[in-house]
This record gives C-alpha cells, structure tokens and sequence, in this order.
C-alpha cells in the first residue's frame, strides 16, 4: 500500500526553500485542483476560436489569469469557513490532499486571519483583471467575473455557506462549467450563443463529480460540525448513485454534442471510455479509504480527459 502524502507543517514550510513565502502562499491555494477551472477555459476558448477563425492569445492568457485567481481565492476562503465551521478541525477520515481542507490553518502554517486577507487578496486580483478584460473586450466580461467571485464566496463563507445547505454541487458545477465555458467562448467569438451552455453542460457533470466524491471521506466531520452536504443528506450509497448518473450524464452530453456538430460515428467511443472510467471510479466510493482514494483520482482523471476530447474536437477540421 501506497504510503501518505505528508501534511504540510511549519517545519516543513521552513525557510530552506528559494522564496519561502510564496511557496507558503502558492501550496495554500490547493493549486492541484486549479485544472478544473482552467481546462473549462481552454475548453471555451478552443471552440470559440474555431467558430471567429483565429485564436485571441491575449484573451485566452487573462480568462487563465483571472479564473485561476477566483479558484485560488475561493480554495483558500474555502479553508477559512472550515475551519470556522469546525469541520476541518475535527475532521480523522480525512484524505489529503484531497479533503480536509489545505491543512495551513489547522497546522499553524497561517491563521485565520492571514488566510482570510489572502483569499480576499487574490480575489480582488481576479477582479482587477477582470476590469482590464473588460476594457479590452466589454463590459459583460465583468458579468462573468462577478458571479464567478460571488459563486466561491458564497459557497464557502458563513452565514451563507452554501456547500453546507446541500447546494455546493450547483454552484461548483456552475462556476467550472457554463461561467468559464461561455466567458472564454464569447471573448474569442464576441457572441453569446446558447450553444455554449451545451457545450459546458458535460464539464459541469464532470466537476460535480469531483467536489461529490472528495466530500464523501468528510461526511463525519461535516456532520458532526453541522455542514450538511450533500453526502451528508444523502448518505455513502445514494452520494454514489448519484455519482453514477453525473457520470453517465456527462457522457452522453458528450456524445450529444459530437454528433450535433457532426463527429464521425467512431467517436463515440471516447463517451463510452469515459462512462466506464467513472463507473470504475463509482464502485469505491462505497469502499475503503484506499478504493475511495483511487475513485477520487479516477474522477479527477475523468475530468481531466473529458476536457481534452472537446478541446481536441475543435481543433478538428471541419
């Protein structure tokens, strides 16, 4: 068996690094988890250059810039209503680095306090690159940017919190799949078309998934600290049914959308590849911490590879 990733502790965030801080900094916002809200970009981005003819390289670097930031900030307040809400500090079952928070409040690495400016700090940063994008390309970029920032604000902070009312699911489905899809297709193309939320509809399935099956090892300790979510509603065998049909949804809108913009028949095995990736990550969610543990990376992976394809779609001729 597999040893542990180590926790992060004051020890090891020691000054024996080049730049200590910004290691500190940069470790904080969880940065592992930043491709669920990039590859949403690229995914826009590469189907909006394919319908305007030319790719915006400028755009594309500041939608990178300015989601990776409100993901960042959002990860890092995520930590902070935590660790107010008591779950992450109680939470035994934990298994980093994919649950149980960051870890850098609970280890003394930062406070509250230090962690609270820095998730401020990067999303005030989001928004001034927001407002540049908006000089450059419109004022509806700054539509975007704000429920982006709204959507991980309110996800994470009390009193509102909603990935304690059973609700984080929605909206983290929403801020890494139409918000990101559609903001980067209508920078490259300047037009808002429906088509775009289709296009984002597998990528909110396939990140749904993610935040699901990473809250399935904390569901004592969100329970126990009053954080409903929705495996805690849910319980470990209806958490992994529902598991099952965000998966096979975001297949088969996948495999809706290749034959809408006319894909040979043939590739519709990447679909059915999928599909059965997360059918083999559902069967350990209700298993052991090391089968849970592969399901998670299988269901990162999932994600991962559904991006890929429809990045790669666009790219085709056609």
């Amino acid at each position: 068996m597999a040893e542990r990733p180590v926790e992060p502790t004051v020890e090891s965030m020691a000054s024996d690094w080049p730049w200590p801080l910004q290691r500190r900094v940069w470790l904080a916002t969880r940065p592992q988890f930043l491709p669920a809200s990039v590859l949403p970009v690229a995914v826009g981005t590469a189907w909006g250059a394919r319908l305007a003819g030319t790719l915006d390289v400028t755009a594309l670097m500041l939608a990178l810039i300015a989601v990776a930031l409100v993901h960042a900030g959002s990860n890092v307040l995520n930590d902070v209503g935590d660790e107010l809400c008591g779950t992450d500090r109680c939470n035994a079952d934990r298994i980093y680095p994919f649950s149980g928070g960051s870890r850098f409040i609970q280890n003394g690495i930062f406070s509250v306090m230090q962690m609270s400016r820095l998730g401020i700090a990067l999303l005030a940063a989001a928004m001034a690159v927001g407002l540049l994008l908006s000089g450059l390309y419109g004022w509806p970029v700054l539509l975007f940017g704000v429920a982006g920032i709204a959507l991980g604000s309110l996800y994470s902070v009390p009193p509102v919190q909603l990935a304690g009312r059973g609700l984080g699911e929605l909206v983290v489905a929403t801020g890494f799949g139409p918000l990101p899809v559609a903001g980067a297709a209508w920078l490259q193309s300047g037009q808002f078309d429906p088509a775009w939320l289709v296009l984002s509809a597998p990528v909110a399935c396939w990140v749904a998934a993610i935040l699901l099956v990473n809250e399935v090892p904390d569901i004592a300790a969100d329970r126990m600290a009053g954080k409903r979510t929705l495996p805690v509603r849910l319980g470990v065998r209806r958490t992994a049914w529902l598991f099952v049909a965000l998966q096979l949804a975001g297949a088969l809108l996948l495999a809706g959308w290749q034959l809408d913009q006319g894909m040979r028949a043939g590739s519709l095995l990447w679909p059915l590849l999928l599909a059965a990736g997360g059918l083999r990550a559902a069967s350990g969610i209700t298993g052991g911490r090391q089968a849970l543990t592969v399901s998670i990376r299988m269901t990162l992976a999932v994600h991962t590879a559904g991006c890929a394809g429809l990045i790669v779609m666009a790219l085709q001729p056609g």
